[in-house]
C-alpha cells in the first residue's frame, strides 16, 4: 500500500502581524489566526481599535501587544516590526490589509483624494513589505489584500481600482524578488459584509439583489469566510505557492450576467 504524507493546513505557533487588523476583513483574519493557534499583532492607526482587537486576542489565549501603525509613515511600521520581534520573538507571516476608498468618478476625483487612497492602499503595501521582509524568517509568507475591482470595472472607484490593480502587480513582483526565502500572495475578496458596509449590502436593497443574482452562490460573504484562504496561504501547506491571487467571491467574477 502506498502512503502519501501531506503538510496540514495550520498556522499554530506562527508569529503573525496583520496590518489593518483591527476592523473589517483584517480583523477577522487577525482573530481567525489567533483562534488557530498563532500569536498575532493586529495593528492600525486607532488606539481604541488596537486595544479592542488585542483584548479579543488575549481572550483566545493569544500572545499579542498593543501598537499602532500608520502605513503612510515608515517610522510607525518600523515600530510595529520591532514590537513583533520583541514580543513574539520573530515574524513568520505579515498580512497587509489596510484600506482607503473614494467614491468619486474618473472625471470628478481630485489630486488630494487620489493621493490619499493610493498612498494607503498601494504605497502602504510597498512600505510594509520593504519594512518587514528583511526581518522575516526564511519560509515566511506575506499576504496582501486585493479586490475584484482590480479586474472588474465598478463605477466611481477609479483610485481604489487602480490601487488594487497595483497591489496585484506588486504582489507578483515581490513574489519573484523575495523568493525563495519568502512567499508573497494576494487574496482578492468579492462582496463581503463588514461593519462598515452592512447597510449598503443589506438584504432587500437593490444593490444586494443584483449581487446575489449574479453570484453563483447567491449571496455575499461574511468576513470570516475570507479567513480560511489566508490561513491556507500562511501555512506550510502552501509552501510551493507564490505570486498567486486567490479570488474568494462566490464565483462572481466568472459568472456572466
Amino acid at each position: 500500500m502506498v502512503s502519501y504524507e501531506h503538510t496540514p493546513v495550520s498556522v499554530s505557533d506562527k508569529r503573525v502581524v496583520v496590518v489593518g487588523g483591527t476592523s473589517g476583513i483584517g480583523q477577522a483574519i487577525a482573530l481567525g489566526f489567533g483562534s488557530e493557534g498563532a500569536d498575532v499583532i493586529g495593528t492600525s492607526r486607532s488606539e481604541d481599535k488596537v486595544d479592542t482587537t488585542a483584548a479579543a486576542l488575549e481572550e483566545r489565549g493569544v500572545t499579542t501587544t498593543r501598537v499602532t501603525c500608520d502605513v503612510t509613515e515608515t517610522a510607525t511600521i518600523e515600530r510595529v516590526r520591532e514590537a513583533a520581534i520583541e514580543e513574539l520573538g520573530g515574524i513568520d507571516v505579515v498580512v497587509v490589509s489596510q484600506g482607503a476608498i473614494s467614491r468619486e468618478s474618473v472625471l470628478g476625483i481630485d489630486d488630494d483624494d487620489w493621493d490619499r487612497v493610493t498612498d494607503v492602499a498601494l504605497d502602504g503595501v510597498r512600505r510594509v513589505t520593504q519594512t518587514f521582509a528583511p526581518a522575516m524568517t526564511d519560509g515566511g509568507a506575506i499576504i496582501t489584500i486585493s479586490s475584484l475591482t482590480a479586474r472588474l470595472s465598478m463605477a466611481k472607484l477609479p483610485a481604489y481600482s487602480a490601487a488594487k490593480g497595483g497591489v496585484e502587480a506588486f504582489t507578483r513582483a515581490a513574489a519573484k524578488e523575495l523568493a525563495p526565502e519568502l512567499r508573497v500572495n494576494a487574496i482578492a475578496p468579492g462582496f463581503v459584509i463588514t461593519p462598515q458596509n452592512e447597510e449598503t449590502y443589506a438584504e432587500g436593497t437593490e444593490k444586494r439583489d443584483r449581487i446575489d443574482q449574479r453570484t453563483p452562490l447567491s449571496r455575499v460573504a461574511e468576513r470570516e469566510e475570507i479567513v480560511g484562504g489566508a490561513v491556507f496561504l500562511a501555512s506550510d501547506a502552501a509552501s510551493y505557492i507564490t505570486g498567486e491571487i486567490l479570488t474568494i467571491d462566490g464565483g462572481f467574477a466568472t459568472s456572466a450576467l
